[in-house]
């Protein structure tokens, strides 16, 4: 679309050309067009409608991530969109450290990968906050073990599933972890020429601040592109009634699988004779046959029973409900 002329701007021209300073013939003559360099090698497939949108979506997951991540780690996380851009694969990849934290997945039903990778600091810090300590990063980086390899790859899980969510109103995702990988050299998910969006997340666990980068390859999305928009994102929102809205909150609440144990008794003994118990020793409990035990949901005390046997398996009958007045 051509520029848009201010009234003013228009007003100065039609006097320019009542009073001669400007020549029609001339201005059809020469023709003052605007050419705009195109690079064939970075084609423009992302728009900025398309990182805008994307945004959105990583807004809404950076509040899942603050929401979720500390349950784990135990300590404040703060997560929001930094930036978003185009860029080719190859670029991204030769930004990368080694070693890098980098998630593999697979983005079904959609054909091929992402990538989220996640700042050595930032994992180190998580490492270290999951083994009991403060949370702090090294001095200096090096290679990862099986065993933080381990907890990385239970933490980029919990990353992954939390994208569903965001991306529900464009499609509905069923992602899964393909690897974890340290080495950008065996991430190559697709051809270094390629264009991606990268939506870049400002991490901050505690007092260590670090990003998190998404890779969204454009073959990838390609054919979601027409619902990257903000227009069909919000349509496609339905409006919800508070009354509705608390009713499936409760109906998911009902589906969640809660531990319970019942407690027989207690009983103190030293350690000498716990490493000397043998098949068909006794140990005294603090409670008597016809006592009522106590029923625990998770942590908390919340029936008393009877034991007793169902169907062959122990069993208990629950005899009173402990409130929470109680």
């Amino acid at each position: 679309m051509g520029e848009v002329l201010s009234q003013n701007e228009i007003d100065n021209l039609l006097q320019a050309l009542s009073s001669g300073e400007l020549d029609v013939e001339d201005m059809k003559e020469n023709p003052d067009k605007q050419v705009k360099n195109y690079d064939f090698k970075r084609p423009a497939k992302f728009s900025k409608e398309h990182l805008r949108t994307l945004e959105i979506i990583f807004e809404h997951y950076g509040r899942l991530l603050s929401t979720n991540l500390p349950v784990y780690l135990r300590k404040n996380v703060q997560v929001k969109v930094a930036s978003s851009e185009t860029v080719t694969f190859s670029e991204f990849t030769n930004a990368l450290s080694n070693p890098a934290i980098l998630g593999i997945i697979n983005f079904s039903p959609l054909q091929g990968d992402i990538i989220i990778e996640l700042q050595t600091n930032l994992g180190y810090a998580m490492i270290d906050r999951m083994l009991g300590g403060a949370g702090e990063p090294l001095d200096k980086n090096r290679d990862f073990s099986e065993i933080e390899m381990s907890i990385l790859d239970r933490i980029m899980v919990t990353c992954m599933s939390l994208l569903r969510e965001p991306w529900r109103n464009v499609v509905d995702l069923e992602p899964f972890m393909e690897r974890i990988e340290s080495n950008p050299q065996f991430a190559q998910v697709i051809a270094p020429n390629e264009m991606i969006a990268i939506v870049t997340l400002n991490v901050k666990i505690g007092d260590i601040e670090g990003f998190m980068n998404v890779c969204l390859p454009f073959i990838t999305l390609e054919s979601i592109m027409d619902k990257l928009n903000t227009k069909y994102w919000f349509s496609t929102m339905q409006e919800v009634s508070d009354e509705s809205y608390q009713e499936h909150i409760e109906a998911m609440i009902k589906r969640v699988d809660i531990p319970i144990k019942a407690v027989l008794g207690k009983s103190i003994i030293s350690v000498l004779d716990f490493a000397s118990l043998q098949v068909g020793d006794i140990i005294r409990l603090d409670t008597k046959v016809d006592d009522e035990l106590e029923i625990y949901a998770g942590n908390l005390k919340k029936f008393t029973a009877l034991p007793g046997v169902g169907k062959e398996n122990y069993a208990v009958r629950v005899t009173s409900v402990i409130r929470e007045e109680e």
